[in-house]
């Protein structure tokens, strides 16, 4: 294993390196196994020349609790921990990276410290971990060549734990192969991921295709049959889920009646009165014209319609 170190690294340094390779927080996205990150969102990542990286609050909480989770965690074991100003690549794999949070002293493993919120709590309850996370720490067991590694949580405002996770060798061939096939046959040839309805590839669809649109050109529609039948079977799902839904917020707002707020220790509804301000297009364009031209702003884009099959 290869060790570069990031001590003295700028930001913008350190994150240029980390498109060098897939890391461990890349590792459930790239299986598919991560809800909050597509493999599309890693593939752009990996081959854009923009180094930006996205945050929010709470990544920054995230980073900011690392030091004090791995605090609690030795308080709770009495095992010591280090940090590691390297980041780790490893010489079998070069595209695999590791940007680990702490080493367990006298121990052949690490620890991934994480936070989340009390809504997330259920994704750890009985001993479970979140399947991304559990790729995440065989990424690293397989850079590192550690035995086993240790993830500790803080439920913010309700609970501090921790899970030991054992090395499991058949989970990282299967994820060695997995990142390989996505490194060397989209990465490094810039072929796009297949379609996995993410949001970010919805919107590279549009961005890369819009300009390029021929209006008066068909295609034949061909090997579709299938897909759109199932596209029509999941409308029609989903327009009944979307009922289902309705009711059960009507049931809420009648048990509710006045009251803004109902709270369990699992949920919270609100129904908050509200009171917006719109401006009235349509009165405007017809009465200030002018006024209506010079402030009017075109936006531009494709609309994707489906018609056709059994009523």
């Amino acid at each position: 294993m290869k060790k570069i170190p990031t001590e003295k690294m700028s930001r913008e340094e350190w994150l240029k390196l980390r498109k060098t390779g897939i890391g461990g927080s890349d590792a459930g996205a790239v299986c598919g196994l991560n809800p909050y990150r597509s493999p599309f969102a890693v593939y752009m990542d990996k081959t854009s020349e923009e180094v930006s990286e996205d945050d929010n609050e709470a990544l920054r909480q995230g980073r900011d609790f690392e030091d004090y989770v791995a605090k609690r965690f030795t308080e709770e074991t009495g095992l010591k921990v280090q940090r590691s100003n390297y980041l780790y690549r490893s010489e079998e794999y070069p595209f695999m990276l590791a940007n680990i949070d702490r080493q367990i002293i006298g121990e052949n493993g690490g620890l991934e410290c994480k936070t989340a919120s009390a809504y997330a709590a259920e994704k750890w309850k009985d001993g479970k971990i979140p399947e991304s996370y559990e790729l995440q720490c065989q990424h690293y067991m397989a850079v590192m060549g550690w035995d086993h590694m240790y993830i500790a949580c803080l439920i913010l405002g309700r609970e501090f734990l921790y899970r030991r996770i054992e090395r499991d060798d058949q989970l990282i061939r299967n994820l060695i192969r997995i990142e390989k096939e996505f490194w060397e046959e989209h990465v490094l040839k810039h072929v796009l991921p297949d379609p996995d309805g993410s949001r970010d590839y919805n919107t590279m669809l549009e961005e890369y295709f819009k300009r390029d649109s021929r209006k008066d050109e068909t295609i034949p529609l061909i090997g579709f049959d299938q897909d759109l039948r199932r596209r029509q079977e999941i409308s029609e799902l989903l327009s009944r889920l979307e009922e289902e839904r309705n009711e059960i917020d009507q049931r809420l707002k009648l048990y509710m009646k006045d009251k803004e707020v109902a709270m369990n220790q699992d949920y919270k509804v609100s129904w908050i009165y509200t009171e917006t301000t719109r401006l009235d297009t349509k009165r405007l364009k017809e009465e200030e014209p002018e006024v209506y031209r010079r402030y009017a702003k075109m936006s531009t884009g494709r609309r994707f319609s489906v018609k056709g099959g059994a009523a």
